[in-house]
Formats: C-alpha cells, structure tokens, sequence
C-alpha cells in the first residue's frame, strides 16, 4: 500500500477491530506503547523520578506521558485527551430471558445508541469478569469475536405501518438478542461464560459485557475514500492520539513540554465515574509525575498555567441526504482535514485562544483543516473538553474527525482525515 494515509488508516483498522471493549481498548493501546518502549506503572506503587515513557490504567481509562531527561518540574503539559467508550448494549446482571421457544440475553442500552443500526447485525460479546482469587477478585478480559446473537427486525407483513411511521424500537422489549433455541435444558449466560474462559461458573463473581459488531473495519468508495467501522467514535481518535505521541516519543530527543495522551473510559454517559474524564485520574497523575520529579505543588499548578490540552472526538460531517440539518456556512467535508469545533455556549471548551493554538498546528503539519458550529436551532452534544477545562483549568481546544452516523453500531468516516489529524497532534506535542 503506496498511499502513507491508507497504510495509516489500515493499522487503525486492526486497532479498532482488536477493540470491541473500553478495556480491550486499553490493552490495545498498552501494546502500542511498550511496543514504542513505555512502561507501565501501578498507582499503588511510589514514583521514582527516573525519565522515561509511562503509562498508567485504571479500568477502562488510560493516561500516558513521557519526562525527558532533566525536565523542569515546572514544564507545562501538551495533553492529547480522547475517549475509549462507546454506545453500545450491556448485559444486564441477571441476563438470561426465555421466550417463544428462544434464549436471549436482556440488555441495557449505554448512551446515546441509534437503536436501528443493531438490527439484524452479527454481534460478539466482550468485556472483563471478577473472578474468584486467593486474595480477592482478579479481572480477567473475555472476547467471542463471532457470530453469537442477532436482534432481527419484525417482517413487514407484521408491521404494516412502518411504511408511514417509521420504525419505532423499544428498548426494553424490542432490543433483546436471540442465541439460542430452548427446551429447557440448555445453559444461560453464566454457565457459557466459564466455559469460555475454562472456569467454574460458581467462581465468576461479576462482569461487565457487552455486544459488538463482529463485521471487520473496511475501506469502501470508488478510490477507498472512506473507512467503515464500528466505534469510530472514539477510537479513530484515541488512536490518532497514541500514533502521535509514540511517534513523537521515538522521533525526538527532547520536548519543550511534557507530552500526555489520556484515555477516558464512561464520556458516552457523562464522565461521571472513577475512571472518567470528571474524576481526579488525570490531575492526580500530572501532579504525581511534578511531584515524582522533586517539583512542588506550586511547581504543578505553575505547569498547569502553562499547559494545553487537545480533546478530541469526532465531528459532523454534512450528510448529502440530510444538508439541511447543517448550519449552512459551516459545511465539513471527508478527507479536508482535521475539524475544530466551537459552541458559543462552552458545549466545547474551544476559544479563540486555543483555537488559535491548533490551527498554527495544522498549519506547521501542512495539513487542511475546518470550522465547525452546530446550527443554533438544533442542540449541541458535548465531550471531555469542557469536563477536563472545568476540573484542572486548562485551555483547551475541542477538535476531531468529520464522520457520519455517529452512534451507530458501524460509522464512516475519510480515509486521509486520520493521518491529516495525527500528523496536527504531532505538532501540538512539539509546541514550545
């Protein structure tokens, strides 16, 4: 493959599909990063203030940074801030559902999913499970990446009226997976898991699983224009985010600043948890790696004053079937570029300042870039920039890849747009 951008976007691909979990997610970036030479480190642990490349995770979130030799404890940050979640079906705790002679599993939708676009789909499982250890519960991941479930569509002939209203799914009664027929004597969820994993089902303690697509990422187009994926979003950008600061990592001998990317896992529902963007995680490891250095509290808070963090999650790209649903001056277009998104209202922590940050980025990198803004009539959605400006202070800029249907179970987005927004975060790792 010639083209660097399609070579780019294919090791993308693998990362999404070896993905289908926030915990997969984090293992999957783990594995880029000590392949760059970073090492990971225990929160439990103390610090040293050795330089080097590290990484930290906490459930499904993970935050990374790299200390050059004799950085000043009061460098300031160059944070890379994306997502590992997204919408999708969880398993409920107690899952199994026997009707009509069928198996299924009930389930909890988790964020804001297009309900539609899991129909009729061969869907996976995959998660992590608390088993039964000498000292306590230990995690185990879990991945049946082949066709177990499908949630078919009522016919036609039974739903006559979906012609002139639509189609009308509830969650509770109509989104419940099939995999299995019944007579009574077959195993539920629990007991196919410990087969799965080669345990006694009796020492499964608890889980936290969840569907997935087990359709592979694929290019499509007439000139393999596009990618087609599911959970796009977040993780084209969690990996734009982790090639940038490994390739910067290997590339350079020292950075001005101190290079960061962070992983938050729970931002489709509101970063509220212990591992989200609106937890004390990243603050807390910024101050540990001054404070791992011989820095101060003042030395951190002096840091923060000088830092910027990049959030990035993916944009709304102008639907050719749907324009008008877009604010007419603001058009954003598949492979032109890297988006930054701004809200009058703070929906997104870009201002003028940071706006201007990251377009001077773009610009070193020689990439295009766009401006986005929701049409006013219509409600703007959110993501861990205002989260992360609100909790430590930072500027920030909001920006990510155009792509459409956001939140379905398979999105698309361009084919360059990921190698044009790395090669920005490149820069924005190197600004002085």
């Amino acid at each position: 493959m010639s083209n660097p951008a399609l070579a780019f976007v294919s090791r993308m691909n693998e990362f999404i599909d070896a993905s289908p979990s926030p915990y997969h997610a984090c293992n999957s970036a783990a594995e880029m990063l000590a392949a760059a030479g970073f090492k990971q480190l225990a929160e439990q642990d103390g610090w040293e203030a050795a330089p080097g490349a590290w990484y930290v995770r906490r459930g499904g979130s993970l935050v990374a940074w790299v200390l050059a030799p004799g950085q000043d404890s009061c460098a300031g940050f160059r944070i890379l801030g994306a997502h590992s979640d997204s919408p999708n079906l969880r398993l409920k705790p107690k899952p199994d559902r026997r009707r009509s002679g069928c198996l299924q599993l009930g389930v909890e939708v988790y964020g804001g999913v297009l309900l539609n676009s899991w129909i009729d789909r061969d869907l996976g499982l995959s998660g992590r499970v608390q088993v039964r250890g000498e000292d306590g519960p230990r995690e185990l991941l879990f991945l049946a990446n082949r066709p177990l479930l499908k949630i078919p569509q009522l016919a036609i002939h039974l739903d006559r009226e979906i012609r002139q209203k639509g189609l009308k799914l509830d969650k509770q009664a109509h989104m419940s997976p099939i995999w299995n027929l019944t007579d009574g004597s077959e195993s539920g969820f629990l007991e196919w898991l410990g087969t799965e994993l080669d345990l006694d089902p009796a020492d499964i303690l608890a889980w936290d699983a969840m569907l997935h697509d087990t359709q592979p990422a694929a290019l499509f187009g007439q000139h393999d224009e596009f990618v087609s994926a599911a959970r796009l979003d977040n993780l084209c950008s969690s990996f734009c985010a982790l090639a940038a600061l490994t390739e910067v990592h290997q590339g350079e001998n020292r950075l001005a600043k101190v290079p960061v990317v962070t992983l938050f896992d729970h931002e489709e529902v509101g970063s509220g948890s212990a591992a989200g963007a609106a937890s004390p995680l990243l603050g807390d490891l910024l101050e540990r790696s001054v404070l791992a250095r011989g820095g101060s509290r003042e030395d951190y808070h002096r840091a923060l004053a000088d830092s910027l963090c990049v959030s990035i999650d993916m944009a709304h790209a102008t639907h050719p079937n749907y324009a008008e649903r877009h604010d007419p001056e603001h058009s954003l277009f598949m492979n032109q570029g890297p988006v930054i998104k701004i809200n009058a209202n703070m929906c997104y922590a870009s201002e003028s300042e940071t706006v201007a940050r990251f377009q001077l980025a773009c610009e070193r990198a020689a990439v295009p870039f766009q401006k986005w803004v929701m049409r006013s009539d219509l409600a703007c959605g959110s993501t861990i920039g205002p989260v992360t400006a609100q909790k430590l202070g930072l500027a920030t800029v909001d920006v990510g890849n155009p792509q459409w249907a956001m939140h379905s179970a398979r999105e698309t987005c361009g084919s360059q747009d990921p190698y044009f927004l790395t090669a920005a975060l490149m820069e924005v790792l190197r600004e002085r």
